[in-house]
């Protein structure tokens, strides 16, 4: 993207001016701000692979987990209001300024460089999506942010500035238009075109009239990019060459599409080049990983090497036994009549001695083509036994690095597996739905809009009683060992349906679901009624509760549930719930009842035809197996 480019998205952006930051996603070098525009609904600034800012028309296919970077924006930016959003100068820098709770933030696309995403307050950065060390500036959290030294401004520069940068050039008219001039090689070259100068005309043959004219088509260009509002495509045949804000004399020949905005032509670049853009990207923790496990593998092999080869020398030693103590035995006599330098002398006349350090008592002698450092102050045995324990010791640290190296890559096929799961996501459009606080449990809506919800286990199940169950709610639960704590929300106000559903949820979310029952019972009461204090004696485990009072029991409740799509706060979710409450909610929903050895595979077919992450339909379903009995789906 050129300067100009980047000036008419900055323009786009104007209208996310006092938006709120729904959601940040990030992955790989990818990071997409999700906002709430009031009278426009959500829409999307997307920074893709570091070199493209726009904002596509349609939000791009996000992984399910983000990223440790998006999480940090999350924690800072969620629901804060967007301010001024500028080009720093004529650079390809852009601020969006950012407020939340009396703080001021910005979000900082560099695209240049290689490009990055830094977040900032007070001058300093408090994160970036890239670490770099450069000579003028370090770019990481906790170090001051500088912005780069700026570029000539064409949109604001007098003549006598721009005559001076041309005629200080060594180079062509064009080059110089495009690097000290600021234009970027397309914009360079319709100067040249609309000033009818040759562009490869060297700097020093323009004559005066030139340089005005030069600069005349400039302003012009200028001109018309800070007065356009659409921006133009061109194709040479069906291939897109260039996406421009204004109309562009060098691409005359060729075919051009008008656009709104510049991002839709971006987008529309985008689109038709989906397969050639979508590269499989590796996680840069995946690449992290395997370098680790490149070098540690390049680590075991090497102390496996060394510890095999002081054991090698140590049998040499063995099968010279004679030879190497005779060795030794004048060494260590020598050593204590002579100088070092006669020592010296004297060694390097020995055929298989390669060399001696007197200061460490130590000579080298080679048999059998292997080199064997010797202490000539010890014996043969003990040289031997020195040899032996450093293999030894070698070869301890080769099982402590092999083990290391198993940990990475098992780390790394979790790693790869996780992203073969998400690209597949991605890839195949499955979208996971938008998380509420009730997600932590499992939940459903009643026939008449209330909330039901009931615990995952025995800590879910307090947390429930203890955080969530108010006076005018309702508690339902079952007879059988191992059923949730369920509760209907303003359930004193509920219908006699609605006290059913909830019952006959309680029922299919306990284990009598595993035991494949047909129908059962289940019980409501009132709150008053519900107590963790027992009895003298008693004693009351965790997730588990005391009933006192008449309990209402529910008779003859099916074994059977449905998991269906339904619209929340404007939002799709994945919902299971008894088939009256999913009647009433949804048109696409599947009935399923206990089975035998089906429940991966049935979360998996749900999970497909609804376009959902299969974890998502797991999570929801009754515990143990479960098939489906019917389809309804409606194509409306």
């Amino acid at each position: 993207m050129s300067s100009f480019d980047i000036r008419s998205v900055v323009n786009d952006m104007a209208i996310i001016r006092d938006a709120h930051v729904d959601k940040i996603f990030q992955w790989g070098f990818n990071v997409l701000f999700r906002v709430n525009v009031q009278g426009y609904g959500k829409k999307d600034v997307f920074f893709k692979e570091k070199k493209w800012l726009y904002m596509p028309k349609n939000k791009p296919q996000t992984p399910v987990d983000p990223q440790s970077f998006a999480m940090f924006l999350r924690k800072y930016l969620d629901n804060a209001r967007i301010g001024d959003i500028e080009q720093v100068g004529f650079d390809r820098i852009v601020t969006m300024n950012l407020l939340k709770s009396g703080h001021n933030y910005q979000v900082i696309f560099e695209i240049f460089g290689g490009g990055n995403v830094l977040f900032v307050e007070n001058g300093k950065i408090l994160n970036c999506l890239v670490h770099k060390t450069m000579k003028d500036r370090n770019v990481r959290p906790g170090e001051n942010y500088v912005i780069p030294v700026p570029r000539f401004d064409p949109t604001s520069s007098s003549f006598s500035d721009f005559a001076g940068i041309i005629k200080s050039s060594v180079t062509d008219a064009v080059r110089t238009l495009a690097t000290g001039i600021n234009l970027g090689g397309q914009y360079a070259e319709e100067v040249c075109t609309r000033s009818n100068i040759e562009k490869n005309t060297p700097v020093d043959k323009l004559s005066d009239d030139d340089l005005l004219k030069l600069y005349d088509k400039v302003k012009e260009i200028v001109a018309q990019m800070m007065n356009c509002q659409e921006a133009m495509l061109y194709r040479s045949e069906c291939e897109i060459v260039d996406i421009s804000p204004i109309e562009m004399s060098i691409y005359s020949h060729m075919k051009c599409e008008k656009f709104e905005t510049i991002s839709k032509a971006i987008d529309q670049y985008m689109i038709e080049n989906a397969e050639a853009e979508s590269e499989e990207y590796i996680d840069p923790e995946i690449i992290r990983l395997r370098k680790r496990i490149e070098k540690q593998t390049e680590t075991v092999e090497q102390y496996k090497q060394d510890a095999a080869g002081y054991k090698k020398k140590a049998d040499v030693i063995y099968t010279n036994y004679q030879q190497i103590k005779e060795l030794l035995n004048v060494f260590n006599q020598q050593s204590r009549k002579l100088t070092w330098e006669k020592l010296k002398e004297g060694a390097m006349k020995i055929s298989f001695v390669s060399s001696i350090e007197p200061s460490k008592n130590l000579v080298t002698a080679v048999f059998e083509n292997v080199e064997i450092p010797l202490d000539y102050t010890k014996n043969v045995d003990a040289n031997a036994s020195d040899l032996y324990e450093k293999g030894k010791e070698i070869g301890k640290k080769a099982i402590r690095a092999n083990d290391a190296l198993e940990e990475s890559v098992a780390v790394l096929k979790k790693k790869e597996a996780g992203m073969i799961k998400t690209k597949a996501m991605m890839t195949s459009g499955v979208q996971p739905t938008k998380q509420f606080w009730f997600d932590r449990y499992k939940w459903f809506i009643t026939p008449s809009g209330r909330l039901v919800i009931a615990g995952k286990d025995a800590h879910t199940n307090d947390n429930i009683v203890k955080k969530h169950m108010k006076d005018n709610d309702i508690y339902a639960h079952t007879d059988i060992h191992g059923a949730p704590s369920t509760i209907l929300k303003d359930g004193l106000n509920a219908s006699d349906e609605d006290l059913r559903e909830t019952c006959i949820y309680a029922l299919a979310q306990s284990k009598g679901w595993v035991a494949a029952l047909t129908d059962g019972s289940a019980y409501w009461v009132y709150t008053d009624q519900v107590s963790k204090t027992p009895q003298a004696g008693e004693f009351v485990p965790r997730g588990a509760f005391i009933i006192r009072g008449k309990r209402n029991y529910e008779y003859h409740l099916p074994m059977e549930i449905a998991v269906g799509e339904i619209m929340y706060e404007n939002s799709k979710k994945i919902m299971c719930s008894p088939l009256e409450s999913m009647k009433k909610l949804s048109k696409k929903y599947f009935i399923i009842k206990p089975g035998r050895g089906k429940s991966g595979k049935t979360a998996a077919q749900i999970a497909e035809e609804l376009r959902v992450p299969e974890e998502e339909v797991s999570r929801i379903l009754p515990p143990g197996d479960s098939e489906i009995v019917l389809k309804v789906w409606s194509d409306e």
